[in-house]
């Protein structure tokens, strides 16, 4: 499909819905006319237009959190995009990393929501944050500090915990709650490292596309 095959509004609009492409993450919606289109396509960063100041914004020009496009897709009305990215820092003006995080509901007091599909990208972040400014009492933090010795000691401390959940008949919620806290002290020690969780989850896809081969 081409610029030429979409469908815009009225306003010569169409409606564009933001993802983060390694954790699948909703981020947010906006809105691109078709100049807005041919600079996201031409320059590989995300382009908009304002409904409410009648003008085009680069996300991230003035918040230096900007989404790097790895794919637009059309929907089957040729109506929607679906822009996957990279986001650099937070998607939402609050602060927020998803402007998806309040929960609606029929009218009884809700609270926020929070979407267990980017925990893992959450619980990185967390650790970041514990290694620049280490609060006191803080589990990650006392990792952290004792390096990575301790951290790998625990590591294979849960990875024998999963097994034994696996193989001693103790349920499958045991077993849920030790593979997690193996990939929680796996994720401390990529964050002791500097890899980003990113970096796994890319291996990952490598590796998936090169078993995909045919005759592989």
């Amino acid at each position: 499909m081409t610029l030429d095959d979409l469908t815009f509004d009225a306003q010569g609009l169409v409606p564009a819905v933001v993802q983060e492409v390694d954790t699948g993450d909703l981020l947010m919606v906006a809105w691109m006319d078709r100049a807005a289109v041919e600079r996201t396509l031409a320059t590989g960063v995300t382009h908009f237009w304002s409904r409410s100041r009648g003008a085009p914004w680069r996300k991230g020009e003035t918040s230096g959190h900007t989404q790097h496009v790895q794919a637009v897709y059309v929907d089957c009305d040729g109506d929607t995009l679906l822009v996957q990215v990279h986001q650099d820092g937070v998607a939402c003006h609050t602060g927020q990393r998803t402007c998806f995080f309040t929960g609606l509901s029929s009218g009884a007091p809700g609270g926020a929501a929070t979407p267990p599909a980017n925990m893992l990208e959450r619980l990185e972040r967390t650790v970041e944050a514990r290694k620049t400014n280490p609060p006191s009492g803080s589990y990650v933090a006392r990792l952290l500090a004792a390096g990575e010795p301790e951290i790998c000691r625990k590591i294979g401390e849960e990875a024998t915990e999963v097994i034994t959940a696996a193989l001693g008949g103790e349920g499958d919620r045991r077993l849920i709650e030790e593979v997690a806290d193996l990939w929680f002290h796996a994720v401390v020690l990529l964050g002791a490292r500097g890899i980003p969780f990113r970096a796994v989850v890319e291996e990952l896809a490598r590796r998936h596309a090169g078993r995909a081969t045919p005759n592989r």
